[in-house]
């Protein structure tokens, strides 16, 4: 099979970096946090609140809420919605995320 035929089909913005539980994850200008973490290889973004389950992407679409991470201290954003932007500071969510205070 010719790997090629997908030459020129995905154009990408510009290079990024974020930053996810403190790591460097590359990611380009353009696409979702939840699209760069999925690329990266994460697979869980949170933990429900009851009994510490992961969750990861479920809808895609911003509908279900399972993909909501704390985003430069901003708890329970939707990744899926999110798009990335250089230096981002993304969080895992425990539960339901706290608020960071004195920001």
């Amino acid at each position: 099979m010719d790997d090629d035929r997908f030459d020129g089909a995905l154009a990408r913005g510009p290079q990024v970096e974020i930053l996810v539980d403190g790591r460097p994850v590359r990611a380009f200008a353009g696409e979702s946090v939840a699209a760069a973490l999925l690329a990266a290889g994460q697979r869980t973004l949170r933990t429900t609140a009851r009994r510490g389950e992961p969750r990861g992407l479920y809808c895609n679409i911003g509908v279900c809420f399972d993909c909501v991470m704390t985003i430069d201290g901003r708890p329970n954003v939707r990744t899926c919605q999110t798009p990335v932007r250089d230096g981002m500071r993304v969080e895992s969510q425990q539960g339901e995320g706290t608020w960071e205070v004195g920001r």
